[in-house]
């Protein structure tokens, strides 16, 4: 059963993971603990496994060796534990991935009805508030295509809140926006760090990095080579590797 004790067990334990598409190992022997209410940044280069691994998170992807625990449930072919642990796991994907035939509000209401059981109503008020969070409630109404695409990651995280997971995992959740776009759903992001929400974030976005991330950890290779809190990362890197990726992306 998902734990909803505060303290004692971690939000997320990852032990000895390994992944393989066919005979290429994706992810090699991955281990991350994660707090609740911590923030935690992966970045690194593309094919790096950093996707793979949030995605084998809540079985998106299924790990072939290793141990993951989820707020105290183990993550294993239980069919129980699965939804149990995707109940209380929201995520946000690069290209939104919301219903195109239903309108923002519907999108919005759709899991919390089914999966949880709302009434209709209690999901319409849930899905209004969140809405109102990201900052789009005028939207409620219209149907994707007519959003932008900051608008539209911004109701796809307000649909993830609105199964009031207890973590939130982004998988590069600016990657597809127009620059101009980027900041209004980095704010939104921002704001629920703020608010103490357990988040892990895949992304190149350094500066949210900075600002929020209790520790950053750089993945290559389908390994963990280096995580370190935003101050020691940025300034100190013990890593080669480390220190030619953020070369790379901050321009020095």
């Amino acid at each position: 059963m998902i734990s909803t004790n505060s303290t004692g067990e971690p939000a997320l334990r990852i032990e000895n993971l390994d992944k393989y598409y066919g005979t290429f190992q994706a992810l090699r022997g991955i281990n991350l603990s994660v707090q609740r209410g911590e923030k935690i940044v992966v970045c690194g280069p593309s094919g790096s496994g950093k996707s793979t691994m949030i995605r084998c998170i809540n079985r998106l992807e299924q790990h072939n060796r290793g141990r993951i625990a989820v707020l105290g449930t183990e993550l294993n072919d239980d069919v129980g534990n699965i939804d149990e642990i995707r109940r209380e796991v929201g995520m946000v994907f690069q290209h939104f991935n919301l219903f195109s035939h239903m309108t923002v509000l519907e999108n919005c209401m759709i899991s919390p009805m089914i999966v949880r059981k709302q009434p209709r109503a209690q999901a319409e008020a849930t899905a209004r508030h969140y809405l109102e969070k990201v900052r789009i409630p005028e939207q409620a109404m219209k149907y994707p295509s007519q959003l932008s695409g900051g608008q539209q990651q911004r109701v796809a995280i307000a649909r993830a809140l609105c199964m009031q997971p207890q973590i939130m995992l982004f998988d590069e959740p600016t990657s597809a926006l127009d620059p101009e776009m980027v900041s209004e759903v980095l704010d939104v992001m921002v704001t629920l760090a703020s608010e103490g929400m357990t988040m892990i974030c895949v992304t190149h976005e350094m500066g949210f990095a900075r600002r929020v991330a209790d520790r950053v950890l750089f993945m290559d290779g389908g390994e963990i080579l280096e995580e370190a809190p935003p101050d020691e990362f940025f300034t100190s890197s013990r890593n080669e590797r480390t220190r030619q990726f953020l070369s790379q992306v901050l321009g020095h």
